[in-house]
């Protein structure tokens, strides 16, 4: 089958690497794609916003599958636009409806599916522009720290967490008055969930579902998980943490509910469904709903999977999947970023990476923000490169990935030297 797979980052590094294994593919198609890529398929230079050169692509090349990484094309319809264009209408995509992908698109619409479904998560309030005085008034009612979320997409920028009470009006009245734009429209506010975080991934069609692989990812840019907030330091899996009993109650009171409601709610739901949660001293909660998988928690989860994905997505564009866990190695797997320095900040782009024709068993070095210029491989991103180590340990996985990384080198670069250490 002929496999086009949307997206340039680290995510859809992992997945072209795992789909690229499949015996059912002949050929994959990745737009736009990066320089690592290229060893697991073709990169086209396809926007998905222009429609039409899409439709013209997907007519062309006869292509049987998209695969959707990001989230901004899903919350944008794009798998909509698929079934009610005739010409594509034949075309599995894997990735939901619209109306589906508000769980990640709009945080006011994802508490309200959460509350109907009995679904644990944090007590909450939401406001908007012309509530912006009751807003304010509700934040000194309520314990610091402060949680304000952007209702829309912000590019990961849009969750504040605040200590001090005047910032976090000041904030109100910024977020309020449209500083991400329409996705501030809404503010949601949160209770504080104190714990620690984890992540959990399914593959469903909306009726059924497949466990796959958990993960726990870094988000700070400062080791010991200090400073700025970022899109992903590293991640591991599995969780030491996440044991039998953590399992069944993520289960039987978050994964089950929201499958139910997918279904009870009639939502058009193929692909897959990430959870970001915490363990707190009263259970497991939910902190947020993904309409994709994460990233970098994709390049720990996908090398976990012990079974080709095709056939799956196959089944889930069929509406045909059985509830069972996505088989999986015993091995674990540790992923360390390789960023830009001055990231999440302002940083430069154009460095030429070099090492990347190393090699050190057990180990896949994922492009994330890479770009070609003059033959040569540069940095094009905050988030550059990552590399996933690979072993029966954790504590081997990540000396592995430690040991490829110190065969990369760039201008600038960074790493957190902690990730996993915790655990």
């Amino acid at each position: 089958m002929n496999v086009l797979l949307l997206g340039s980052g680290g995510r859809e590094s992992a997945l072209a690497w795992k789909m690229s294994q499949s015996p059912l593919l002949d050929q994959l198609f990745i737009a736009p794609g990066n320089p690592g890529m290229k060893a697991y398929g073709t990169c086209v230079s396809v926007d998905w916003k222009d429609r039409e050169a899409l439709s013209h692509f997907c007519t062309a090349e006869n292509i049987d599958m998209v695969v959707i990484g990001p989230e901004d094309p899903l919350v944008a319809g794009l798998a909509d636009f698929f079934e009610e264009n005739p010409a594509l209408s034949h075309i599995h995509v894997i990735g939901p409806k619209a109306a589906a992908a508000q769980l990640e698109g709009s945080k006011d619409f994802s508490k309200q599916f959460m509350e109907r479904n009995k679904i644990p998560t944090a007590g909450h309030r939401t406001f908007t522009a012309s509530q912006l005085e009751e807003a304010k008034q509700y934040l000194t009612t309520i314990d610091a720290p402060y949680v304000l979320k952007a209702d829309g997409l912000a590019a990961g920028k849009g969750v504040l967490i605040i200590d001090n009470l005047a910032e976090a009006l000041h904030e109100m009245d910024a977020m309020l008055g449209g500083k991400f734009g329409s996705a501030s429209s809404k503010v949601v506010v949160e209770e504080f969930l104190d714990g620690i975080e984890f992540s959990v991934f399914v593959l469903t069609d909306g009726q059924d579902y497949m466990l796959m692989p958990e993960a726990k990812d870094y988000k700070r840019i400062g080791e010991g998980d200090t400073g700025l907030n970022t899109g992903g330091m590293g991640a591991v899996s599995p969780v030491p943490f996440v044991d039998a009993e953590v399992k069944k109650e993520v289960l039987l009171h978050i994964i089950e509910p929201t499958i139910k409601g997918l279904k009870h709610e009639q939502m058009d739901y193929v692909g897959f469904i990430f959870f970001g949660l915490i363990l707190t001293k009263k259970g497991v909660k939910v902190i947020e709903y993904n309409c994709r998988m994460g990233d970098p928690e994709t390049e720990v989860v996908i090398p976990r999977v012990d079974e080709d994905l095709l056939p799956l997505f196959v089944d889930a564009a069929k509406k045909k999947l059985l509830t069972r866990p996505m088989a999986q190695t015993a091995h674990a797997a540790c992923t360390v970023m390789q960023v830009s320095g001055g990231y999440p900040e302002a940083y430069p782009k154009g460095h030429v990476i070099k090492g990347l024709e190393e090699h050190v068993e057990g180990t896949v070095v994922f492009h994330a923000g890479t770009a070609e210029k003059d033959g040569k491989i540069v940095t094009n991103g905050g988030r550059v490169l990552c590399a996933t180590g690979i072993a029966s340990n954790a504590a081997q996985a990540l000396t592995q990935a430690y040991n490829r990384l110190d065969q990369i080198t760039f201008e600038g670069a960074y790493r957190r030297n902690d990730i996993g250490v915790d655990l």
